[in-house]
């Protein structure tokens, strides 16, 4: 049968993709259909997928650099892999971090506190809960479309800070190499000229403007994003790979699930973007 994409999954995006195996040779093609898909639909969600972290690396380059994790040194032999992110600490026993102020729990766009954030992530779903342990992403097109023409006017041409520490953990932002950096609060999508909202948890402050007041313009901004209407939640199962553009989305991991007594073991690579404009 081949290659099938399937209805939208919900108002706010995703749209699942079957009849391939992602294990193998992407040809050009069904290449070019699942990035039709993903610049449509923003989250691409493919089922029943066997992949071994180097296959989805390999799979990963099809759409760009596949971005190394954190700090490790181009000599690691084992570079060239999808890395781990669970709740599991280093005795592989379960633990919960939702509570962190730089937690997976809040919404957030990944890696926006680099000066070149990624064009897309995408997780494997290896291990989970029985049931919870969602992702929902925030179509940030969709709700820029949906603001008022005035609060339109207000915020274009407005730049955000980002930086790792932004939600109030200081040691670690010490730790991080990566200074603040500054991207338009209305970013451009570059394949589609529509605009987005640009902000989440690592949004710092907004330039040349009163930090009580840009802090309550990012917190309205931002509470508008996600309502509801403007949401897909992705309920995993074992075998899932999806992507996601970073671009126009912001995402959470959900806190619904026993996070101290359940394994949550995803594989995960990040494609590298482009500066926002």
């Amino acid at each position: 049968m081949g290659l099938v994409v399937g209805p939208r999954l919900s108002a706010a995006g995703g749209v699942a993709i079957t009849g391939i195996d992602l294990a193998k040779p992407l040809a050009a093609q069904p290449k070019a259909r699942i990035s039709e898909a993903f610049r449509d639909h923003h989250v691409v969600v493919f089922p029943g997928q066997a992949l071994t972290r180097e296959e989805q690396y390999e799979y990963a380059r099809n759409f760009g650099e596949v971005e190394r994790h954190g700090g490790r040194q181009s000599g690691d032999k084992r570079h060239a892999v999808a890395h781990v992110i669970s709740n599991l600490d280093k005795d592989g026993n379960p633990v919960d971090r939702s509570s962190s102020p730089v937690s997976n729990y809040r919404w957030h766009t990944d890696k926006s506190y680099r000066a070149v954030p990624p064009l897309l992530t995408m997780l494997h779903a290896v291990e989970l809960p029985p049931s919870g342990g969602d992702t929902e992403f925030a179509n940030t097109l969709m709700s820029y479309a949906a603001l008022p023409e005035e609060t339109k006017r207000r915020i274009a041409g407005l730049r955000v800070v980002f930086c790792w520490g932004a939600s109030g953990d200081n040691s670690i932002a010490a730790m991080r190499e990566d200074p603040p950096v500054d991207h338009p609060l209305v970013r451009t999508h570059p394949d589609t000229g529509h605009k987005a909202l640009y902000l989440g948890n690592h949004a710092s402050h907004i330039q040349g403007m009163p930090e009580d007041e840009g802090a309550a313009l990012l917190d309205e901004l931002l509470e508008h994003a996600t309502k509801r209407q403007f949401v897909y939640a992705h309920r995993w199962r074992k075998g899932d790979l999806v992507m996601w553009d970073n671009r126009c989305l912001l995402h959470r991991a959900v806190a619904n699930y026993d996070m101290g007594r359940h394994r949550r073991v995803m594989h995960r690579s990040v494609v590298s973007g482009t500066i926002p404009f």
